[in-house]
Order: structure tokens, then sequence, then C-alpha cells
């Protein structure tokens, strides 16, 4: 007899979005020529590849903290300051990125990210605590989620599609 509690409908949802735009961001980045995935995004300054690595790789992050609004815990130390300097500072480590590399990161972390959100019961998706990054509104961990794990990659995406329309 298992007692696990089952999996809440609203995570799975949740998750399933996660995984809908970084499928999304992926399946639009497979097919990316060598001169398109090198293409610097007007009004970023990053490449189109530099960007979906960036996606891929603050999916960890992203998930943590909503982790910590979950817990019912604030995010103290997030300030667009601190953002831009992280943004920044990938920019630089990554700017010769591989396109096949930031495809097998944005499964990988995608899929965790998703698989974590899973794990969300209802009552910790709306425990909420002041955000530092949202000028310490108390924001809930579900809100969290969709504002960034979840929107991000459709948010970079128009950028690109954006970027390579010019």
């Amino acid at each position: 007899m298992s007692l696990q509690k089952p999996m809440s409908q609203r995570a799975n949802t949740l998750a399933e979005r996660i995984e809908l735009g970084a499928n999304n961001l992926a399946a639009f980045a497979q097919e990316l020529s060598t001169a398109e995935w090198q293409t610097p995004v007007p009004g970023d300054g990053r490449t189109v590849g530099v960007i979906v690595h960036h996606v891929a790789s603050v999916y960890p992050l992203e998930i943590e903290l909503a982790q910590v609004l979950a817990s019912g815990n604030p995010i103290t130390e997030a300030t667009k300051e601190v953002i831009d300097q992280m943004n920044a500072k990938h920019a630089r480590e990554y700017a010769s990125v591989g396109k096949q590399e930031t495809l097998d990161l944005l499964h990988r972390n995608s899929k965790i990210a998703a698989d974590t959100v899973r794990t969300f019961e209802d009552e910790k998706l709306d425990n909420a605590a002041p955000v530092s990054l949202n000028a310490n509104a108390p924001l809930s961990a579900q809100f969290f989620i969709e504002d960034h794990a979840l929107r991000h990659s459709f948010h970079h995406l128009a950028l690109i599609q954006a970027a390579l329309k010019e």
C-alpha cells in the first residue's frame, strides 16, 4: 500500500508548459544555420546561441528559487544588478558555445526542471514570500515558476525569431 500523494494536476500542467517552451525553443534552434546561431540579438547584444544556452543554463536556479518560495522563505539576494552581472558573465564565458551541446543542456535541464515542478504539492505552489527581484512583492511559488522557468523560453524564442526576421 502506497502512502505517496498523487501528483498535483496544477504542478503537472506547469511542468508540461515548461517542457513545451523548451521543446519549441529547441526545435527552432535545431534548424538554425551557423550564421543565424551567431547572430547578435538587437537590444540585447548576446548572440542567438548564447541566449539559447542562457535559457538552458538557468533552469536549475529558477527552480531552486521557486523551491525557496514553496518552503515559505523569501528570495533576498536576487536583484536586477545581480541578474545583469550573472548574464554578462555567462555571455563572456559562452561566447562561442556550440549548438549541439546547448541543445543537450536545454533538454537535460528543462526535463529536470519539469520533473522537479511535478513534485510540488498545491499548498507549496500557493506559498508566497517576498521576492527581492520584484520589489519584495509577496509572490507565490506558482507565479514564480510561471514568470521564470515557464515563460523564459517563450520570451527568448520570440526575441530570437524577431531578430532573425530583421
